[in-house]
């Protein structure tokens, strides 16, 4: 089972990507929490224990695998968790194509490559 915790769900990414993670089983998102700017390093953990707690019930934990990205004190502090319990956890890796328009705003298109585990080194 992949479970896709980000804010992009597995019906918008692209036939590239969706192959890449077939091989990880049955898909499941799960939506991405909002992190609260002014959140101290407290009820971060508690966030992440919160959703390690909904990753868990989900079944087997070496049958499982976590695609996170997001905010990057809350990814740290689950990861930390998941991998701890055996949980695997990855990250897609994307080529950033950044265009600057006109007005002087960016319009940025990310191009999946890859996806990449995280690991302790």
């Amino acid at each position: 089972m992949l479970v896709n915790l980000t804010n992009h769900p597995y019906a918008e990414w692209g036939e590239q990507q969706r192959e890449a993670a077939r091989c990880y089983g049955e898909c499941v998102d799960m939506a991405f929490p909002m992190v609260p700017p002014e959140a101290d390093e407290r009820e971060v953990g508690l966030l992440a224990d919160s959703y390690f707690d909904r990753i868990m019930e989900l079944g087997d934990s070496a049958a499982m695998t976590v695609h996170i990205m997001g905010e990057q004190t809350f990814c740290y502090a689950l990861i930390s968790k998941l991998l701890r319990a055996g949980v695997s956890c990855m990250a897609s890796c994307t080529a950033r194509d950044v265009t600057v328009l006109e007005d002087g705003s960016k319009q940025v298109r990310f191009h999946f490559s890859r996806f990449r585990p995280y690991a302790v080194m």
